[in-house]
């Protein structure tokens, strides 16, 4: 099963389109150093990077995290461009492959607006102090951005509006975001009551689901299965899985309208 449409050579058009570049958890799978059925599977969509997403909205290419596999990611589905980034929240297999952007912002020649909370902001500036220093280093180029703050008030980006939704990632408090009809939450294991209203009516629900097993941060299977049920989604797409999620497996065991997502797929964005 062929993991992209994009033809070798050819840059990609996601004009209205939602294509997951990474539906894994944060050390990926396969897993580094495991013999299990999953990371030994011949199956393609048994591998997945770490979770990410990009969206064609009405005035460009929205990227959701930068994973630390983001240059495989934009490589193997054809992206070459990016004219914003929009984060979920600030643990490194969301934040750590912002480096990989500097090519987008050469052939640009401009800064690349971020959208984020003030914490991830902050983990940014830490973590890759060397693109903001008053002094920029020899050789090389370092990632030209420019922050835009978000907090939990809807807003618009790329000719999109966009409605932040507040959850519960254990103790952090994170942001999945809707997009009309479309909802993404990844990265969570509870749903704040005043989140609920904003999940109505969505035709399609992407959602976090880890393992079959509880978790203190992300939705079991089991949990995210009575998500689902009570969200009501034509079509809910799972992401965030490890290695305990075969794809065939799983999928065969889901009721109708809840899939396994994986690296490639697309969803259409009316």
């Amino acid at each position: 099963m062929p993991l992209t449409s994009a033809e070798p050579g050819m840059v990609r058009d996601v004009s209205r389109q939602l294509l997951f570049l990474g539906t894994g958890t944060s050390v990926g799978v396969p897993v580094v150093g495991c013999g299990c059925p999953t990371c030994r599977s011949g199956d393609p969509r048994d591998s997945r990077t770490r979770t990410s997403v990009v969206l064609g909205l009405p005035e460009g290419t929205l990227l959701i995290d930068t994973t630390p596999d983001l240059r495989t990611q934009l490589l193997r589905e054809r992206i070459a461009r990016v004219d914003a980034v929009l984060y979920t929240h600030d643990h490194v297999d969301h934040v750590y492959g912002l480096d990989d952007i500097r090519p987008i912002c050469f052939a640009s020649g401009r800064s690349l607006p971020l959208s984020c909370e003030e914490r991830v902001e902050l983990r940014i500036r830490k973590a890759f102090d060397y693109a903001f220093s008053a002094e920029p280093p020899a050789g090389g180029g370092v990632p030209k951005v420019v922050f835009e703050r978000i907090g939990s008030e809807p807003f618009e980006l790329l000719g999109q509006r966009i409605v932040p939704l507040r959850l519960k990632h254990g103790p952090f408090d994170v942001l999945g975001f809707r997009f009309g009809d479309v909802a993404y939450c990844t990265d969570t294991n509870a749903i704040p009551d005043e989140t609920w209203p904003s999940l109505a009516g969505l035709d399609t629900l992407i959602l976090d689901c880890l393992r079959p097993t509880p978790h203190p941060t992300h939705f079991s299977l089991p949990e995210a299965l009575a998500v689902a049920a009570r969200v009501r989604a034509r079509r809910t797409l799972f992401v965030h899985m490890g290695h305990e999620l075969s794809h065939a497996a799983t999928q065969a065991a889901l009721p109708a309208g809840v899939e396994l997502a994986y690296d490639g797929l697309v969803v259409p964005l009316v």
